[in-house]
């Protein structure tokens, strides 16, 4: 049996929507699969997809083929595994920029009188 890791069409007309699945190639695009490991919806900006990438490597190393769109998911999903941590967000880093910028304030002086 030959096990393939490709996409599965849901969603409206117009409106796609995939999940990312572990299939037999024989099986139609739509038809029965094994296991979904992933989404993918191609209308988002930016990350657009989710997988488990233990899964996918699992597979992959049992000799299941990623199609090439799957196979260029997997390749940013690791990007983004091994990339930088989440940044903060836009305004705590402001906050943090202008806090370290800013020059330190003169210690207060108390006055004996």
């Amino acid at each position: 049996m030959s096990v393939s890791i490709r996409l599965r069409r849901e969603g409206a007309k117009n409106r796609p929507y995939y999940k990312v699945v572990v299939a037999d190639s024989r099986s139609p695009r739509d038809g029965k699969f094994i296991e979904v490991i992933g989404t993918y919806d191609p209308k988002k900006p930016g990350h657009n997809s989710s997988l488990n990438m233990e899964r996918a490597e699992f597979w992959i190393s049992k000799g299941a083929q990623p199609s090439d769109t799957v196979r260029s998911l997997i390749k940013k999903n690791k990007k983004i595994a091994t990339g930088a941590e989440p940044s903060l967000q836009p305004e705590q880093e402001t906050a943090q920029l202008i806090q370290a910028e800013s020059p330190p304030s003169p210690p207060a002086v108390e006055s004996s009188s």
